[in-house]
């Protein structure tokens, strides 16, 4: 995997934590066969490398969840036996 790439990849996705979800996907949908690179020439590049590399080219979107503060819900009173 390129260090610069990394780098680069790092600064548009923001978060370490989400950067590796993300590339660890691309790279099962690569490695299935299921898609095709996104980039026009990969020459001899790893498929981690063609994603990070869709990455840093905004090849590829991705969308990071808002969090929600949950609350529980208030039950019923019951009746104690």
């Amino acid at each position: 995997m390129n260090s610069e790439l990394v780098k680069q990849a790092l600064q548009k996705v923001g978060n370490p934590y989400d950067l590796v979800n993300l590339v660890s996907s691309r790279v099962r949908q690569l490695n299935a066969g299921r898609r095709r690179s996104l980039l026009g020439d990969t020459g001899q590049m790893g498929v981690a490398d063609i994603a990070l590399r869709e990455i840093v080219e905004e090849k590829m979107g991705w969308e990071i969840p808002q969090f929600i503060a949950l609350t529980r819900p208030v039950g019923r009173r019951r009746k104690k036996w």
